[in-house]
Order: C-alpha cells, then structure tokens, then sequence
C-alpha cells in the first residue's frame, strides 16, 4: 500500500553536495535595534523588572549541507557570494534587568502568525501578562525569547515576521506552480479579497491572469458538487464595489457577483514565486542556539543573553504546535554543531497537526477542519504518533520521535476540540483503531471538557459568549493557561532534575474513554434543545502527487486524490458531559455546567456541520425544580454544592488535588479558591 499511495521521491529532496566540508547553519548578525522597560518596570516575584529587547537577526544556511537538505527549494534559492543563503527574521527578547536574579534558562514562546500568544508585543499591564505560560516563565527568572518563522506574514509592528528567500528557476525565471485556495464565510454581497484570503498575509501572484487558464468555483457545503463560475464573471483584481470598480493586479480576486456568506468557493490556479518557507524552522533552530550556545556573532556582537544559559525549552499552541511537531519531526531540535536545542518541548492544541510549511507554495494560515479546506495543508499526515510505528494504510513506517541523541522531552495539552478536528485520536491508534504506544520521553495531556484554547464554561468565565455561525452559547473567549503553566514547571524538572512529571493521561480505547461517533452520542446527556453532533472531521490519506511525501515536497495533484480512510475516534462522556479521561482543569472538576469542545453550525451557515474550533456551554440548573421542569437530566447546581459556601469548598478539594497531581501552580490554585469566593453562584 505504501507504494500505490505514496512516492517517496528523492530528487525534490536531495542537494548535490560539494566535496568540501559545507559550513555551519548560523547567525552570523544579531542586531538588538530597541530595549526598553517591559510593562512599566513591573517586578516579576523575586526576579524584579524585566526588559524588552527588539531587533533582527541576520541568518545563512549552506545548501550544500545535509542537515539542511530537507528543505524544500533551498537549492533554488538565491546564494550570496560565498554560495550561503540568506534569510533574517525579527526577534523579541525579555530579559531580567539584574542578569544576577536569572535563572540561565530560555522559554522560547513561538509565535503563531507572528503573533505573540502570550501578549508580548502588545501587553501595557503586567496584569494582561502574569496568567501565562511566559508570565510564570518570568517569575521564574527565565529569559523569554520568540523570533518570526512565518515568511507570509505582512510586517506591523506587533507582529514578528521572518524574511525568508523566494526560489526561482536555474535560469533565473520564475517558478511556477498550481495554487489552491479556498473561500467561506465571507461578508455577503462582498466583490474583493486578496488571493490568500486573510488580509495580512501575502499572496502568491498569479503567474497567468487569464481566468480561463484558472479554475473558480461554488459549492453549498464542503462535500457537495462544485459548479465552475464562468471566466467572465471573474478577474485577478480588487473591485471594493463590484466589477465596474475593478483595478486589475495579480495578487487580488474579484467576484462580479458577490460572495454570498453561506457558500464555500475554491480558486486553483498557476502562481509563480515561492516562499522557501522551511527556513521557517532554521529560525527557530538557529536563534535559539545563538542565544543557548554562543559568545558573539561573526561581526563581534555580544550574545544579549550572555554566556550561562544551562536549558531551553519551546512551547506554542494551534497553528504552533504543528509547527513543533514538525520541528522535532524534521529533524531541527540538532543544530549544524550537532548539539540539541531545546531541553524540552510542549506543543499545545495541536492533535495531529503538522504545519507543513515545507512544501512548495506553502500557506501556513490554512488548516483542515471538518466543514472548511478539507483536504487542505496543514492537516495531519503519517507519521502521526511520537514512537515509530508502521502506518498501517500508507504503509509509512515512521514517527516524530527518532533521534534519541538530540529528540527533546515532549508534553503535548490537548483540549476536546482536537478530536473532533484535528484527529487527536491518532496520537494513541491507527488508522485501523488499534492503539499505539507513547514514547517514555513523551507526555500526552487531555484537558477535557475545554474547547480549542482550554476554554469552557465556569465560575472563572461565567457568562457564556456567542457567535453569528454557531447554534449553541459558546464558552467565554480566551485561553486558560493554567495546565501549560504547570507543564512548564514539570518539563523544567523533568529536565533539569530527572523528576518524572505525571503520566500520559489521555483518552484511550484499552480504558473505554475514547470511543466511535455512535458510542460517544449514546454517553452524552440529552440535553433539551441541544443536538449532539453528527459528523466530525474525517481524515483520508491525501496523494498531492509523486513529489509529495511525508517531509513535504511540491503538490502537483490539487485538489489531492483521495487514499484510505482512517477510523478516527472521540472521547467519551460520563451521565452529566464530563469526559471520562483526562487531566481536568478545576472547571470541570467543579462544573457550573457542560462545557465541550465542539459547536455545530446554525441551519443559514451549513449546520448541521461542526462549527470552526468553538466549543459549547450548556449551563446546569440552579435547582431541581428548574430542571425537572425543563426535562435537564444533569444535576442543579444545588444538587450539587447545595450552596454557596459548598460551592467553594469543592473549589478549594479540587485545586488541592490539581496541586498534588502536579497539574496546578500553587499560585494559581489560591487564585482559584478567590475567584469562587467572589462568585455569586448559588449566592
């Protein structure tokens, strides 16, 4: 099976090496442009103010080397006069004012579209910063790094943005190549978009502006039929007004009908200039080990972080977390000394995701979900587990974890909404549903009841939210940070001091919590006027053609042929909707309702169809009476707790247990504990 789904082809990775010894992947310039003080001067715990280092870093990569081969377009990139190439990328850096209060290690919180998860690059307050994985990281004495990898990102100054190189032919001519996007959800009545389809973020300019030469379609739902909008209904172009507005460009679209909100369009066509976007991870790669193991650049510029850094660990989530997977999977956690990078790893809400950005004509912004860019990248693909396993319908024997010397420790937080979308259950089974090891440097962490971000419900949101696309109320926004936070701590010790942290905790078909679609319905309460979902994101083995395989390569097959389905499971529920397995954030510990990491669409936005990455919030009762009479088989809230003060008390049992399981900071705990006292439930 391996053979008819997959070409695993050589040519598209391989470089010719010279027979000289090829040089190092390194900075070679580290250029701090701004410092200033961070948040005001705020003091971090014992580790007092912190400040903010800005500035760019000048990188090369010899393509000649091995280590780097895998780089997809790398040899088509343009070479300086010493055959290295060049790329740069921006960087942050927060650091503690006294070097002295430190604590000589580096929490590189990878950004996510060159965002900053934590707030970074746009926090005024200590307070909008404390509650995260970096605010802990500070209190700590960590030093706080984070540099663009994303080459599509359009510069603003909240954004970190890396400048990477665009591959062209021998001769010096374009590379041209087919390009797919897909449209939904758009305003309606709305003409223009940009090709990629989110504004900030490149296109890459059609290399043909005839449309007849192109493909531009409508569907009613992501499966259904597509039905070609003629050429002359169409341009590459901006018409903010419609088609008498026209301005013909190549990097725009322009529909002389309108979008229309519920509809799903598609636009295949031949673009020219790509990114060689797998530099992305020699970004990470490199500055992290700059500032991990050097003195100074090439031009004499000090290493900012000085010279007694003893770990490093990375965390990133969603988008990030592919990316990290994919980091460990390709082999960049070895830098060109073959030393490691980082210590420790955590990606979070992640599933099976890999970003791959190393492909050609890579759009990290995409993402497959269930009723949008289905068989779209980034998606999952073989190998999808930590330990090296032979996929038994690609037939793919592989995994993420396979260099012992320099593979990193691993803890992977997941919430719900990672297995109805991002198929997480293929972390722990097959394709053919039968489980699968973890790797003894590997944590797998389930954070049920939360949807994408650890959100849910609960006395520390209680006011659930809504959306214009979703049917049910939806947790309030936001990302709890509180596991992460802990992980952190975990990872640290598990590193530094060969502590173990808790074991794997996630759903798993040999303990019954991770079940089939049917089995997982028949769990869930019948909550009145709430229909449990009926689809989820499937996942079938995409063939993108002879040059793609699991490293990445050039997709010439779009849209990709369908391979094999996957069986792909869910996670089980008790009587009341709370999952069976899992870690169990205090929310879910102490319900003030049932939260879940899905959402369905509303019936004028393709329902019943899962809704995006949202999750639901079904509240419980206050009392019996309530509940009998509106047919609520979960318990009221007084059923419960009885009152207010039994309401905190199981807040303060459960933030006990989370802190002796190792799940919960002490300091968030208390925080916790206060927060139920100032709540008014059953008040």
């Amino acid at each position: 099976m391996h053979n008819r789904y997959l070409a695993v082809t050589t040519t598209v990775m391989s470089i010719a090496f010279a027979a000289a010894q090829p040089s190092e992947a390194r900075v070679v310039k580290f250029v701090v442009e701004q410092r200033s003080t961070f948040v005001g001067g705020a003091a971090w715990g014992n580790v007092g103010a912190y400040e903010m280092l800005r500035g760019t870093a000048y990188l090369e990569v010899d393509p000649r080397d091995p280590r780097d081969a895998v780089i997809v377009d790398l040899e088509n990139a343009p070479r300086n006069a010493h055959g290295m190439v060049d790329f740069s990328t921006q960087f942050l850096i927060l650091k503690p004012v006294d070097p002295g209060r430190g604590n000589h290690k580096i929490f590189y919180a990878v950004n996510n579209r060159g965002n900053s998860l934590e707030g970074l690059l746009t926090a005024t307050t200590a307070a909008q910063v404390s509650g995260t994985d970096a605010g802990y990281a500070m209190t700590e004495g960590y030093t706080i790094v984070d540099a663009g990898w994303e080459g599509d990102v359009i510069p603003t100054s909240t954004k970190l943005v890396a400048t990477l190189p665009v591959a062209r032919e021998a001769n010096g001519g374009p590379i041209i190549g087919p390009m797919r996007y897909e449209y939904s959800d758009r305003v309606s009545g709305s003409y223009t978009t940009n090709l990629e389809g989110t504004a900030g973020f490149l296109s890459y300019e059609a290399a043909d502006t005839n449309t007849a030469h192109a493909t531009f379609t409508v569907s009613d739902s992501e499966y259904g039929p597509k039905t070609l909008i003629p050429p002359n209904r169409w341009a590459f172009g901006t018409c903010p007004t419609g088609q008498a507005s026209l301005v013909p460009d190549t990097v725009d679209l322009c529909y002389f009908d309108g979008f229309d909100n519920a509809k799903i369009y598609e636009l295949i066509y031949q673009a020219k200039n790509p990114i060689v976007m797998g530099l992305g991870f020699a970004t990470t790669r490199d500055v992290a080990s700059f500032l991990r193991y050097e003195t100074r650049d090439d031009v004499g510029n000090a290493n900012p972080v000085g010279t007694a850094i003893t770990r490093a660990y990375a965390a990133g989530g969603s988008q990030t977390g592919g990316y990290l997977r994919d980091y460990i999977y390709l082999g960049f956690n070895e830098d060109e000394s073959q030393r490691q990078v980082f210590d420790g790893i955590i990606p979070w809400i992640a599933g099976t995701d890999r970003v791959f950005i190393n492909v050609r004509f890579a759009d990290p912004n995409t993402y497959s979900e269930q009723d949008r860019q289905h068989n779209y990248l980034q998606s999952s693909y073989p190998p999808f587990t930590y330990a090296v396993t032979t996929d038994p319908l690609s037939g793919i024997h592989d995994g993420i974890m396979k260099r012992p010397r320099t593979d990193p420790l691993v803890m992977q937080v997941d919430s719900e909404s990672e297995f109805w979308q991002l198929h997480g259950s293929l972390n722990v089974v097959d394709g053919r549903g039968r489980p699968v090891r973890i790797p003894p440097n590997v944590r797998l962490y389930f954070v049920g009841n939360t949807a994408h971000g650890f959100v849910s419900g609960s006395f520390l949101a209680p006011t659930p939210g809504t959306s214009t696309l979703c049917a049910y109320p939806t947790p309030a926004s936001g990302l709890n940070w509180e596991t992460l936070r802990a992980s952190l701590r975990n990872i640290d010790k598990w590193a530094d001091e060969g502590i173990e942290p808790p074991g794997s905790n996630y759903p798993s078909i040999s303990n019954g919590t991770l079940v089939g679609l049917h089995q997982a319905a028949v769990s869930f309460p019948i909550i009145p006027e709430v229909d449990f979902p009926t689809v989820y994101d499937t996942y079938e083995l995409l063939i993108f053609g002879p040059l793609f395989n699991p490293l990445g390569g050039i997709l010439t097959i779009q849209p990709p042929l369908n391979g094999p389905s996957y069986v792909i499971q869910l996670p089980k529920t008790d009587q009341d909707g709370i999952q069976l397995a899992g870690v169990h954030q205090i929310e879910s510990r102490v319900p003030l309702g049932t939260s879940t990491g899905w959402n369905i669409r509303t019936p004028a936005h393709r329902g019943p169809n899962l809704c995006v990455l949202t999750g639901s919030y079904f509240p419980f009762a206050i009392t019996k009476a309530e509940r009998l009479a509106d047919g609520d088989p979960r318990p009221s809230l007084q059923e419960l707790y009885g009152s207010h003060a039994g309401f905190v008390k199981a807040v303060k049992t459960a933030a006990h247990e989370l802190v002796e399981e190792r799940f919960l900071l002490k300091v968030d705990a208390e925080a916790d504990v206060s927060a139920a006292e100032a709540s008014n439930v059953l008040q």
